[in-house]
């Protein structure tokens, strides 16, 4: 092995030394919400390094947690791996209404898009509505397609996850972030799904208005960002969550981080975590 080929290694291994002394850290603060020396304020952790196969920094990441809309890159999924056409339309009626709290939708009762636009709403922009549709649409309706993203769970090993309907509003929707590294990791080999999640805005027509939508991560739109594949969650029980596939200094990267406090504080946290995989890389 040469120094090229050294180097890295090197530089991955400093950078697991330097999450278990974060960690060591974050096990003796006893605040209510977890605040460790790289500032995080999520309450699960998970920084998986793609490139080298090394789990970077972890915290509480094997705690099954609700994980709200992430529920809809499973959903996507499985819908997916169906192979139902793109392009079919698909009229959305009465039985789609959602009830409870998010259950708001700009789709009206009567609005027809095709099943790549549906898909493309539910994992850009989080569409609720859209992603019940590609549920209820599924081959043998709801139930089936609940079936399906519970058995893609059990064939990806997601051991602590279980799914009860598609869009993520239920809190009984719950995965560990060590499960959700493992669905971000299948739904980055799908390129629609890469390419749908990633997308800044998309229009849709909704009867006679044409309706824009825009992504729900602000990353996204930002330049310095290389994202390949990214989701994110809110509900009450839940908190403010984001999985994403990125790629920093070189290497693709897969960031989990669950139930964080505060309305950028996921956003916030996933800076902190690329600022400090920098600065551990340059010092290398």
């Amino acid at each position: 092995m040469n120094l090229k080929q050294i180097l890295p290694l090197l530089a991955a291994a400093q950078l697991v030394l330097t999450g278990s002394l974060v960690q060591a850290a974050t096990r003796s603060h006893s605040g209510h919400r977890p605040v460790d020396a790289l500032g995080l304020r999520s309450s699960s952790v998970l920084v998986l390094d793609e490139s080298h196969s090394s789990v970077l920094y972890s915290r509480h990441s094997d705690v099954a947690r609700p994980i709200a809309s992430i529920t809809k890159l499973m959903t996507a999924l499985v819908v997916l791996d169906a192979q139902q056409p793109l392009d079919e339309q698909i009229e959305i009626t009465a039985d789609d209404r959602i009830q409870g709290k998010g259950a708001f939708s700009r789709l009206a009762t009567g609005t027809t898009l095709t099943r790549s636009e549906l898909l493309r709403l539910a994992l850009m922009s989080s569409e609720n509505r859209a992603a019940y549709v590609l549920g209820r649409r599924y081959p043998g309706g709801l139930p089936a397609c609940v079936a399906a993203m519970n058995a893609k769970a059990k064939a990806l090993d997601m051991k602590n996850s279980h799914f009860v309907e598609p869009t993520g509003l239920s809190s009984q929707n719950v995965a560990s972030a060590e499960d959700l590294s493992r669905l971000v990791s299948a739904a980055s080999k799908n390129p629609t799904i890469g390419e749908y999640s990633t997308g800044k805005q998309y229009t849709v027509r909704v009867g006679r208005q044409m309706i824009e939508y825009h992504n729900t991560n602000a990353l996204v739109g930002n330049p310095t960002w290389e994202i390949l594949v990214q989701k994110t969650g809110y509900i009450t029980e839940a908190g403010k969550c984001l999985v994403m596939q990125a790629v920093i200094e070189g290497r693709q990267v897969v960031i989990v981080l669950l139930n964080s406090v505060g309305k950028h504080t996921r956003v916030a946290d996933a800076r902190r975590i690329r600022k400090w995989m920098e600065a551990q890389i340059v010092s290398s």
